[in-house]
């Protein structure tokens, strides 16, 4: 792609969010909030359904959500000995990880030059990390300050949308990609449906967090693969939490 050709990988933060509900169940959540999400779920809601049967949708809007995690990613060294280095950053406290993730970016990625990197997150990760820092009354950092931004002045990256080629009909899945491309993906105990199960009943917070890193390297591997480069040897990733 030429619009990549001349991107520094190493000024590219690369990230995935896991999300739960704000709540183990439906029946836990007080009053008042049980009657926004009836309202909220309304749309969703078909015969023999009810708000209280798809309560696990709620981790996916940031009104109704949590991030329990985000990992990420950062390439270094010259290309052609890269090496890709992973942190989580994960707990029951959402603000303290979202405030050490915001001094991560302050600290290192805090000018025009930088860029952020999902799958999907121009829809789904940037919003929603942002707004849950502004829930918790944390200054949004440069890179996700973007509210009211045309998005052509938006310079984060999406591997979803640079797949699309302008075409915005369909979701195109990370795992998908990743079969097309022929990019090696271990072999999970968990996927993104029981994140939520993992947190509210086993609570394995670093179950989690190993999930969530492991989609890192393969939005690593695939934006490489967008760029027709050689994707990183396993030997090349470290990950000094696990």
């Amino acid at each position: 792609m030429q619009y990549l050709a001349q991107l520094d990988l190493t000024k590219v933060l690369f990230l995935d969010i896991e999300t739960v509900p704000m709540a183990s169940s439906f029946s836990g959540l007080p009053t008042a909030w049980q009657q926004l999400w009836e309202k909220k779920a309304k749309s969703m809601i078909k015969e023999d359904i009810t708000a209280s049967d798809i309560f696990d949708r709620a981790a996916i809007y940031a009104e109704f959500g949590k991030i329990v995690c985000i990992g990420v990613g950062i390439i270094t060294g010259h290309p052609s000995e890269q090496k890709l280095r992973l942190k989580s950053f994960y707990g029951d406290d959402e603000k303290v990880l979202l405030q050490d993730f915001a001094n991560l970016l302050i600290q290192h990625f805090n000018t025009d030059r930088c860029k952020l990197c999902a799958h999907n997150g121009k829809e789904f990760d940037y919003p929603y990390i942002a707004r849950r820092m502004l829930v918790h009354g944390i200054k949004l950092p440069f890179l996700l300050d973007n509210a009211g931004k045309k998005p052509w002045e938006i310079a984060n990256l999406d591997t979803m949308e640079l797949w699309k080629f302008g075409d915005f009909k369909s979701f195109t899945s990370l795992n998908l990609l990743a079969n097309l491309f022929g990019i090696p993906t271990p072999k999970d105990d968990i996927d993104g449906s029981m994140v939520a199960d993992v947190y509210y009943r086993e609570n394995d917070l670093k179950r989690i967090a190993v999930y969530c890193n492991k989609d890192v390297v393969t939005l690593v591997q695939l934006l490489l693969k967008l760029m027709n480069k050689d994707i990183i040897s396993e030997e090349f990733i470290t990950n000094p939490e696990f």
